[in-house]
């Protein structure tokens, strides 16, 4: 279960790095894409928002201890903050390599998951897994417009 574990934790953490830098994103986007960027970023950091109580909650259901402070989140993380002063395209990019390592990640989670007979959080990370395939999908769409 320690991998498992492990691996959640960071998963945790990197959400809440993400959760951050969408909203830092959506303060400071600028350009002819404001509108659609600053409303995307912020439907966005509200799923993340909803994926980080739901695997922590599942971890403590069962039984695991998630990580819960920014000092632990960034020590954890594999996605880094936002960066000052990029163009909109820049954060679109960061967002979607954010996302390509998440749902590494995630498909790493759902062997372990797997392997450890611990189907709810399989089909959790199931789940969160189809949403940034598809954030990827469209993210990737917009950078090659």
């Amino acid at each position: 279960m320690t991998d498992l574990r492990n691996n959640l934790n960071e998963l945790l953490a990197n959400l809440n790095v993400m959760y951050t830098k969408l909203h830092n994103y959506h303060w400071f986007v600028t350009g002819e894409h404001f509108f659609e960027l600053h409303k995307a970023s912020e439907e966005l950091y509200g799923e993340v928002a909803a994926f980080i109580d739901e695997v922590a909650e599942k971890m403590l259901a069962s039984n695991m201890i998630p990580a819960a402070t920014m000092k632990e989140y960034l020590q954890l993380a594999s996605i880094e903050e936002a960066k000052n002063g990029l163009s909109a395209g820049e954060m679109v990019q960061s967002i979607t390599d954010d996302i390509s390592k998440l749902i590494l990640d995630l498909k790493n989670g759902i062997g372990l998951a797997d392997q450890e007979n611990h189907i709810c959080i399989s089909n959790l990370l199931q789940d969160i897994l189809c949403h940034f395939e598809m954030e990827h999908w469209k993210l990737s769409a917009y950078l090659n417009s």
